[in-house]
């Protein structure tokens, strides 16, 4: 996969349809420039609790098969970096207070106690069940396989 695209203008174009200027990348690049499907997606995008959290994972998941049926890579893609946005974000608050990985200072904090059992391990948890889900989505996968192939350089 090519490199995700930064020197698009992103306040000017429109992915749906324009979707070859689309470039996947690496993780959630771009997750939050990429209309219309930021303004679709972002507004069910929560992971406060477990049960905000699988209600906002089901969504997004929801809307990832919508794309996936009216063969809209960039949108799948999009909704599926949500749910690895959800599960990585989610992580960091269990992990950090505050979700700060670095104090001030620089120096990296320390865990929480509760890392592992809080509710924003759980809120991580739901998400990448759903991430997964959306990873190894057979349809996804072969989107993806095109989608490589024919936005590659020459």
């Amino acid at each position: 996969m090519e490199p995700f695209d930064y020197g698009v203008d992103f306040s000017s174009v429109d992915f749906r349809k324009n979707p070859h200027l689309y470039k996947v990348g690496r993780g959630e690049q771009g997750v939050l420039l990429v209309e219309p499907y930021k303004s679709e997606i972002l507004p069910h995008w929560r992971f406060r609790n477990p049960a905000i959290a699988r209600e906002s994972a089901q969504k997004i998941y929801r809307m990832f098969l919508s794309y996936i049926s009216q063969g809209d890579f960039v949108g799948a893609d999009m909704a599926r970096k949500y749910l690895m946005m959800g599960w990585t974000r989610a992580r960091r608050y269990a992990n950090y207070s505050g979700g700060k990985k670095y104090g001030s200072d620089g120096k990296l904090n320390e865990r929480l106690p509760d890392h592992d059992t809080s509710e924003k391990a759980q809120s991580a948890a739901v998400f990448k069940e759903y991430y997964e889900m959306a990873k190894s989505n057979k349809e996804y996968g072969q989107m993806l396989i095109f989608w490589g192939k024919t936005n590659a350089v020459s």
